[in-house]
């Protein structure tokens, strides 16, 4: 007998759209604020009828369902807008990464094929450098906080402010298939030109149910309509983590910063009295050094650390600031969420050292995430802790390949499962920590040495600001480790104290005495990618010699 529902003639299965995200919030919290640098406020209802004249904007501009919509902000007010219009017309969001290289950007406006661009002010220089190469665009719209005279040679269709006045705040939105493509972003790996990862109504409204199952109620970590949400992931990067979705639909306070300076951050931390944000370990780090940071209570904030790991040395710094951090654990393929490290009502009740070694896991998955650790055949290891593999995981939101690009789509999706590139070990009790990328473990004298570990270790000295670890080329071990590390202003360290840390460290058993560096080099900077990890790829090149 078949177990297939049997649907009633008249029945109607509402598709799983954006929309509904946006529809929910304002129903719920209509008069709730959404700020944008201090320079603006609005409600809920507000951002409804801006997001219907927006749709009218675009559809008088000539935008049709199945056309592609680039934005280039920082995050604002019209970046949130746009999260929903442009969609829910049935046109893809093209959230362009503005800290990739002028080439790199022309690269992904003309293989996503843009046909309108919503570029801020700020940007109009880097695109009348590339303009006479760009392809498909046939219009532009200026997003501009400063006004006054415009000098630019690009074709500007109008100002946004000034388009949204003269618009109708009630637009016709069409019904959409659910699989209907929503947003593209592009990622940027460690070779190739940079792919375009893309997700459907459907994954995005899936995902922020998840999200917001995971994160909601009281207690650790968590997020109700009580809190005040700022985001300090951009907003270019997958949604910043898809979190402002999750955040209208709780229909909490949304603060916007703008571009992130850490004088306006701290400000607004204060001014609007923030308790939620995410972010990537620099910029936490960032603002626990700033100056002003001394005398801004940080006290209950809620911050969820993704991108790269979370040294314990910066979660104690920061949980002795009162910070409520923890890690979330995704990447730009899967949406980005797949693990959270929240904390139980006995695990909370911990020590200040055990909480810091669960808050700096990769954390347990949220619900509707399945993942698995492999070895090279697919085969599971043992969830002992120690046995190490890939990380490859399922969920519905995950995206289901790259734009134009089957090869790489197919080993992404290698037997069916979703290759992170991730080395990782699992707990018996469900805890996942990631220990290295594939292609950053050390590789030395038949050992495999965690790039992840010597790092965290080397952040235990008083006199280490960051520190980062790469192989380098070794005749007789195969690879050795080099550590980079930039001081704090002032510290007393040198070569022989951070090699005396760690190797203190292996004389425990901690980690293997093959990864005690056997150079440390101190540097002004550690090269990073366009959204704030650490590129180790440049890192060994510039230091195999």
């Amino acid at each position: 007998m078949s177990l297939t529902i049997t649907r009633t003639p008249s029945a109607n299965e509402r598709p799983l759209t954006i929309g509904m995200i946006l529809e929910g919030g304002v129903r719920n919290a209509p008069a709730q604020e959404i700020v944008y640098a201090g320079k603006l406020r609005m409600s809920y209802r507000d951002m409804e009828q801006r997001v219907h004249r927006l749709a009218g904007v675009l559809a008088s501009a000539g935008v049709k369902p199945g056309d592609t919509v680039a934005v280039m902000d920082w995050d604002s007010h019209r970046y949130l807008e746009c999260f929903y219009a442009i969609p829910m017309m049935g046109a893809v969001l093209h959230t362009v990464n503005v800290r990739l290289s002028p080439e790199q950007i022309l690269y992904t406006i003309n293989h996503a094929e843009d046909d309108v661009i919503l570029v801020n002010r700020e940007f109009l220089p880097l695109l009348e450098e590339i303009k006479d190469r760009i392809e498909p665009v046939k219009k532009y719209i200026l997003l501009d906080d400063e006004g006054g005279d415009l000098d630019t040679a690009l074709p500007i269709h109008g100002e946004y402010e000034q388009l949204l006045e003269g618009a109708e705040p009630c637009f016709d939105f069409p019904e959409l298939d659910e699989d209907t493509r929503a947003t593209t972003f592009y990622t940027t790996g460690t070779t190739g030109l940079p792919k375009g990862v893309y997700f459907s109504h459907r994954q995005l409204v899936l995902h922020t149910f998840a999200s917001r199952t995971a994160i909601s109620g009281k207690g650790q970590g968590q997020f109700d309509r009580t809190d005040v949400y700022m985001p300090i992931t951009p907003m270019f990067h997958v949604h910043a983590w898809g979190i402002p979705y999750a955040a209208t639909l709780t229909g909490v306070k949304q603060v916007y910063p703008g571009r992130y300076e850490p004088a306006t951050l701290l400000k607004l931390l204060v001014t609007e009295k923030v308790t939620f944000s995410h972010c990537v370990p620099t910029i936490i780090q960032m603002l626990l050094q700033a100056e002003a940071a001394k005398s801004v209570d940080l006290n209950g904030w809620k911050v969820i650390i993704g991108g790269s790991a979370l040294p314990p040395a910066l979660a104690k710094a920061a949980m002795a600031r009162g910070i409520d951090i923890y890690t979330g654990y995704g990447m730009s393929e899967t949406c980005p969420l797949m693990t959270l490290a929240l904390l139980t009502p006995e695990e909370a009740a911990l020590d200040e050292e055990q909480q810091v070694d669960l808050r700096t896991r990769t954390g347990r998955p949220v619900p509707g995430v399945q993942i698995r650790i492999v070895d090279e055949d697919m085969n599971d290891v043992p969830h002992d802790g120690k046995s190490q593999g890939e990380v490859v995981a399922r969920a519905p939101w995950l995206t289901q390949g790259y734009l134009k690009d089957p090869d790489n789509s197919e080993a992404l999706w290698a037997g069916g499962w979703l290759h992170t590139g991730d080395v990782a070990v699992m707990t018996e009790d469900g805890w996942l920590k990631i220990v290295d990328r594939i292609k950053d473990v050390i590789k030395t004298g038949g050992e495999w040495v965690s790039s992840l570990d010597i790092e965290g270790l080397i952040l235990q000295h008083d006199g280490a600001a960051e520190a980062a670890v790469v192989g380098i080329p070794d005749a007789k071990w195969g690879e050795r480790p080099l550590a980079l590390v930039v001081k704090k202003p002032g510290a007393d360290i040198d070569e022989q104290s951070v090699k005396d840390l760690v190797m203190g460290y292996a004389d425990k058993g901690v980690i293997s005495k093959y990864g005690v560096p056997d150079r440390v080099k101190f540097v002004d900077e550690l090269p990073r990618t366009s959204v704030g990890k650490l590129d180790k790829k440049k890192m060994r090149a510039e230091m195999a010699d």
